[in-house]
């Protein structure tokens, strides 16, 4: 039996998207929204949406959960917007977004988010209580940004305040810790996956000194060696 918690993690979910998006793949290799038209160019940002609304009702009703004419393929923006315009925008989504450092996730949340919308990011809680700029995180601010951070994620996890979604930003490269952090939350993962070449790119193209650029390199280095799908 499926409730809406663990519906969207089950193998049977997974295993009908992969067949969805193989069906509806097009000749150029790309899937395109069926929201807005364009293509989903990012494997990450496609999204399943039941048409039919899933409810705890009706989540076992395999005629709508598991139906492939009941999901649309779409890009995580226009998901949001398709919950907006249909009048569930009070039901608070959680999603944690990981993957290794200078991958593009804070871009990514940037790209998807409403300003409705909580995002817990430790960089951005940094740059925010010092006078330093994005990304020099010194070791005097840790401790006050951890209690920022751990108090936001209480905030996250009881749903406190009139928000729409959360977006909650991270390197967890080990398995175990993004599982528990799901749970927790009663969040969804998503895996903003490159390259540590596209990671070591990206570093050089954001930082102008050596210093920072040695460290961050080091960062996507340590990265990869504890990853865990």
């Amino acid at each position: 039996m499926f409730t809406l918690n663990n519906f969207y993690k089950s193998k049977q979910w997974e295993k009908l998207l992969q067949v969805i998006k193989g069906e509806r793949l097009k000749d150029d290799g790309f899937i395109y929204c069926e929201h807005c038209g364009e293509p989903i160019v990012k494997a990450y940002d496609c999204i399943g949406h039941h048409i039919i609304e899933l409810t705890e009702d009706n989540v076992n009703d395999y005629e709508i959960s598991l139906n492939q004419a009941n999901v649309m393929l779409v890009h995580h923006k226009c998901h949001n917007e398709i919950h907006k315009r249909f009048g569930f925008e009070g039901m608070k989504q959680v999603y944690i977004v990981y993957g290794a450092p200078c991958s593009g996730k804070y871009d990514y949340v940037k790209s998807i988010a409403s300003s409705s919308d909580l995002v817990v990011d430790i960089d951005s809680i940094h740059e925010m209580i010092s006078i330093n700029r994005r990304y020099t995180n010194t070791a005097a601010h840790k401790s006050a940004v951890f209690e920022i951070r751990d108090k936001l994620l209480e905030v996250v996890k009881y749903r406190s305040g009139k928000w729409s979604n959360a977006y909650v930003i991270g390197g967890y490269p080990l398995k175990m810790d993004r599982e528990r952090l799901e749970q927790r939350l009663n969040a969804s993962s998503i895996f903003v996956e490159a390259t540590k070449e596209e990671c070591l790119s990206n570093a050089r193209e954001r930082f102008n000194d050596t210093e920072t650029l040695n460290k961050f390199n080091g960062y996507i280095e340590e990265w990869f060696e504890r990853y865990q799908a």
